[in-house]
């Protein structure tokens, strides 16, 4: 196993501890923050193609709806049925979504994305009979292979869940990143008229970056409604979308551990501001935003990459 791996591994490892003897508050504002680096994943997948989407909370809050609308409706608990579940929708989403704006590039490609997650936005608030409104809907707590807890000890369940989703996800994008697929997307991003030239489907390249994307972004909405135990329409709202591409480039973009880091970084960050400013917490973060780019304009990753490739060396 490469030494990338071996390190991989001994921080799934330490985070597992973790969940056993960090405070509950913390665990819990982790799982968020995994569900989130999740959802951010999307964002890299399409900034490897060279696209920027602000319309990711369309799959982030069409899956948790999806998850929300299963336990209420069905009686389901199972998180290991829910999750399939809301990603299944995301990615049936992205396809239909994806027929459309595969074909576009630039900022027509970010507005159009933004314009479907402010349809859904406009669709929840609308139909509160179903979906409670701007009230969104509370959803019961989850079982995780048929084990149900209460309390903090079902905030440590729905943790480890996150956990293994996260390191799934990391491992997965990473695995596209390596694969044909994952190449030709990054040669769409430096030159699409030489691979169109060469021989390449370009927008079925482009197509198969976004499914993954949506489903991806779909994996983290639900892992947040597991975790929050509601869902309202604030998470397809462009704020969002907004929020997951400001993760990407604060943890560094097209880095996958970055954008985990990155979403450790921006809930802990955002957490302490709303304690101390809850006023004005998000001029704190934007200063804090500020001082990155400045000092570390290639993400809070960057200096932990420059290290690596000089051990490489």
């Amino acid at each position: 196993m490469r030494r990338g791996g071996l390190w991989a591994l001994a921080a799934v490892g330490v985070l597992a501890v973790a969940g056993v003897v960090l405070p509950r508050w913390l665990v819990f504002l982790l799982t968020l923050a995994f569900a989130k680096g999740v959802a951010v994943l999307s964002v890299v997948v399409l900034m490897r193609a060279g696209l920027v989407s602000f319309g990711q909370g369309l799959f982030f809050a069409a899956a948790a709806y999806a998850a929300g609308f299963a336990m209420r409706g069905w009686g389901l608990r199972e998180a290991l049925v829910l999750v399939p579940l809301g990603v299944a929708v995301a990615v049936l989403l992205g396809a239909v979504v994806g027929l459309l704006v595969a074909r576009y590039r630039d900022i027509f490609f970010a507005m159009l994305t933004l314009a479907f997650s402010m349809v859904l936005y406009g669709v929840l608030i609308k139909a509160y009979t179903v979906t409670g409104g701007s009230d969104g809907i509370r959803i019961p707590t989850p079982s995780v292979l048929g084990i149900s807890r209460a309390g903090d000890e079902a905030r440590l369940l729905v943790y480890y869940l996150a956990l293994a989703c996260t390191a799934g996800s990391a491992w997965l994008v990473t695995r596209y990143a390596q694969a044909p697929a994952g190449y030709l997307a990054w040669a769409v991003r430096d030159n699409e008229v030489r691979v169109a030239y060469l021989g390449a489907p370009v927008n079925r390249i482009v197509y198969g970056a976004f499914l993954l994307a949506s489903g991806l972004a779909g994996l983290g909405g639900v892992l947040t409604a597991l975790n929050v135990g509601h869902v309202d329409p604030g998470l397809s709202y462009w704020t969002t979308s907004g929020e997951l591409v400001f993760v990407a480039v604060l943890g560094g973009s097209g880095s996958v551990p970055g954008a985990l880091a990155g979403a450790v970084v921006y809930e802990v960050l955002r957490s302490y501001a709303f304690k101390y400013a809850p006023y004005a917490w998000q001029m704190m973060l934007g200063a804090a935003m500020l001082v990155i780019i400045l000092f570390l304009p290639g993400g809070v990753w960057s200096p932990v990459e420059r290290w690596w490739r000089r051990q490489q060396a």
